[in-house]
């Protein structure tokens, strides 16, 4: 990813001043990464970058000033608070960043009764449903599909405003990673009801148990996160999967990066088999996909970039 930003940065046309912006950065350890990385193989890129975290978690905050405190104190890295659309546009290049972010936004749920409502009894979680709103039914008309009896569909509309927040730059790129699906596949009969929860690695279909100690997650509507970002004035390229992204990354090189520190036969099979599971499809490299858009950039040099360009 680090010389995917560099590209990008090269394609911006080397600007004095970039800004990467990640969106729920975790602990840090991806940015952790991508500055050590940066720093050694691309100074020039490393020179003009400065890394915004936007993480509203306060425990997480803490976790981000401990892994990067290093780069706190150089300036490298900041943490910035969300963007509203009502603030005023970023002027400096921007390249936005949102590995896993958007399947942990809240969603609307839809089925044939209207829209999901939760209430509370005797200390148990119960369902309601209330009539679906004009937005609601809007966005599926657009963007994904409407629930067959005893069927229930997300409708991601805070999904929607995050991606209008991240597109507030004048210049630059936004990518998305997630597992999710476009509306073709949801017309198609797959990704219909994909709300679960995730605890210990293992997942769950009812959301209710043991409340704050499980993910809540549901699959992404790419069709729907592509049509916001064209909203923002960003002209997206074709939706494709980690598997394609990564092998047009790599391409170049043939993955010598991943291996570069690797100085015994067995860390060389671990990194092997890491790289494996990212790219192939019995891992994440299908089940994953990949949006990149771009604003203020020459289509056609927008469109060079090498992780669009696999087998092409």
């Amino acid at each position: 990813m680090a010389r995917q930003f560099d590209e990008m940065w090269r394609v911006l046309g080397s600007p004095a001043h970039v800004a990467v912006r990640e969106l729920g950065p975790g602990r840090g350890l991806f940015a952790q990464d991508v500055l050590d990385w940066s720093e050694k193989k691309f100074p020039d890129f490393f020179q003009a970058l400065r890394y915004e975290l936007v993480e509203q978690s306060s425990a997480l905050r803490e976790r981000i000033a401990q892994t990067l405190n290093r780069r706190f104190e150089s300036g490298k890295v900041e943490l910035v608070p969300p963007q509203s659309e009502n603030v005023a546009r970023d002027s400096v290049p921007s390249i936005v960043f949102a590995n896993e972010f958007f399947d942990a936004i809240p969603v609307e749920v839809v089925s044939a009764e209207g829209s999901l409502r939760i209430g509370s009894r005797n200390g148990r979680f119960f369902e309601t449903w209330a009539s679906s709103s004009a937005e609601e039914l809007e966005f599926l008309d657009r963007y994904s599909i409407h629930p067959e009896e005893g069927e229930r569909v997300e409708v991601p509309l805070q999904s929607q405003r995050e991606m209008a927040s991240a597109c507030n730059f004048d210049v630059g790129f936004v990518i998305v990673i997630d597992y999710g699906y476009t509306r073709g596949e949801q017309l198609a009969g797959r990704h219909r009801g994909t709300l679960k929860a995730i605890r210990q690695h293992s997942v769950s279909a009812n959301p209710y148990e043991a409340p704050g100690e499980q993910d809540i997650t549901a699959d992404v509507n790419f069709t729907a996160l592509a049509a916001a970002a064209e909203a923002s004035g960003l002209r997206t390229n074709r939706i494709i999967t980690q598997s394609q992204f990564l092998m047009g990354i790599g391409e170049a090189n043939q993955f010598a990066d991943a291996f570069e520190e690797c100085r015994l036969p067995q860390e060389r099979a671990k990194v092997a088999l890491q790289l494996k599971h990212l790219v192939t499809p019995a891992g994440m490299g299908e089940s994953f996909h990949v949006l990149v858009a771009s604003k203020g950039v020459d289509a056609e040099k927008a469109s060079s970039l090498a992780a669009l360009n696999f087998g092409r």
